[in-house]
């Protein structure tokens, strides 16, 4: 049971530590707007959307003014849209995104997400098309995010897949190159991509999902960290990993009732609490600051890793207790642009994709929002995506990459987004051609721990 100094605490964390809700997302499914008329689609899309998310942002507003908790976005995600379009051969993707775009402008949000395909195992029908259709897309909408899922531990890893998304990574960026090649940082190409995420660029609403759900991310490395510097000093690494589980199980019980409120408020279900801590440009409340106040002179040092091992399966131990109702990617995020002491790491040399990709190994999600040089061949960009991939496959955990060729830019320059997406050092790449590989394409089968039944 939480005591009247946990309440004390939390309401702290919130008015000095950063601590909000991050995202608050209406998982919206569009099945039954599949219509072999594309127009006709269309405006089964945004009549659906518009009606059941027209209260989304007014009622993230009335919690945040009844109980002082930050809501910072009101998000959509819905099934993958490749799936629409496999009714209608004719059907210009394109449009179905402008689509989603106007609908999520109408109600308010900050994104919407699902511009998506499911290509683990194969190609159905649309999901080519919605592929290649993607870097468009992106450059002509503004709050549409993409995602493709590429490989699973059951499936293996779709490297025909793989092949396509280096390119269409870099013409997303190119598309994009006079503002910051954000169509880039819009566009997420996953491993065991989970079905119900907040989070974008990566958010859909799976198939297995109800018609409507509200699931709920939150944030926390800046309250994780001032309970560390106020709690954790002497404390060896089993206490620093009590100290983390308790102030997780905090934050999780603010995220699961800000969820549970809202559904009831929009009369669907709650779906899923995001046990990721979702770190901000703003100084302290970084993932990597909290593995520097574990000990570490820097992030991106001997030791990272396991810090970072000893974080994630904290803030999931502490989580679980708070709340029966978990999903999403739920660990701990090193996104580079979005996190202050990443930032600081990168620019100093001292954090680099190598290291980061170690990371991953023990966390969510995977390279995300790291801007290379904008010379980067299509070819390294996909064998990036292939090597994390491995990574989720074999470890049975969520993996992806965001990256950002930066066009027109070398190691050194900078890419600023702005908001949460922050500015990103453009890192150095090792480009020793991996061409031939992934020129092979078929499929990496699935590794022999998939054999679970």
């Amino acid at each position: 049971m939480i005591n009247t100094n946990d309440i004390i605490e939390t309401i702290g964390m919130i008015n000095d530590e950063n601590l909000d809700v991050r995202t608050v997302t209406m998982g919206i499914s569009l099945l039954d707007c599949a219509d072999p008329d594309p127009k006709r689609a269309c405006e089964k899309i945004y009549e659906k959307i518009v009606t059941r998310a027209k209260y989304l942002v007014p009622v993230c507003e009335s919690i945040t003014a009844e109980y002082s908790i930050p809501i910072v976005n009101k998000r959509i995600s819905v099934t993958p849209i490749s799936m629409l379009l496999a009714s209608s051969p004719g059907a210009n993707p394109v449009e179905y995104a402008k689509t989603l775009d106007r609908a999520a402008k109408a109600v308010g949000v900050n994104f919407v997400g699902g511009f998506s395909a499911l290509v683990h195992k194969g190609f159905a029908a649309g999901d080519a098309r919605l592929i290649e259709a993607i870097p468009q897309a992106l450059a002509e909408t503004d709050f549409v995010c993409s995602s493709v899922n590429i490989g699973s531990t059951k499936s293996g890893i779709n490297m025909d897949a793989v092949a396509m998304m280096g390119p269409v990574i870099r013409k997303a960026a190119e598309r994009t190159k006079d503002n910051n090649c954000i169509g880039a940082a819009k566009l997420v190409v996953f491993c065991n991509a989970p079905e119900d995420n907040p989070f974008m660029a990566g958010a859909f609403h799976g198939v297995g999902e109800p018609d409507c759900a509200i699931n709920v991310g939150v944030s926390g490395p800046g309250a994780v960290r001032s309970a560390l510097q106020k709690h954790a000093k002497g404390l060896d690494l089993a206490g620093v990993a009590e100290t983390v589980k308790k102030t997780a199980f905090k934050i999780t019980r603010m995220g699961q009732m800000v969820g549970e409120l809202a559904g009831k408020a929009l009369g669907v279900p709650f779906g899923i609490v995001d046990l990721s801590l979702a770190p901000t440009p703003a100084v302290g409340d970084s993932v990597a600051a909290v593995l520097e106040e574990m000990g570490l002179e820097s992030v991106g040092g001997y030791g990272t890793t396991a810090a970072l091992a000893l974080l994630n399966d904290a803030v999931k131990k502490g989580g679980v207790m708070a709340s029966g109702l978990v999903g999403g990617l739920s660990g701990a995020f090193i996104p580079v642009s979005e996190d202050a002491g990443m930032i600081a790491a990168a620019e100093k040399g001292i954090l680099t994709l190598e290291k980061l990709e170690a990371m991953t190994a023990v966390c969510s999600v995977g390279l995300d929002m790291i801007v290379v040089p904008g010379d980067t061949p299509a070819d390294v960009l996909s064998a990036m995506i292939a090597d994390e991939a491995a990574i989720g496959m074999v470890n049975s955990k969520t993996t992806a990459v965001r990256v950002i060729p930066a066009i027109g830019k070398k190691v050194g320059e900078q890419l600023n987004f702005g908001g949460l997406l922050g500015y990103g050092p453009v890192m150095p790449v090792n480009t020793a051609s991996p061409a031939a590989f992934i020129a092979r394409g078929g499929r990496i089968p699935a590794p022999l721990q998939a054999l679970k039944n």
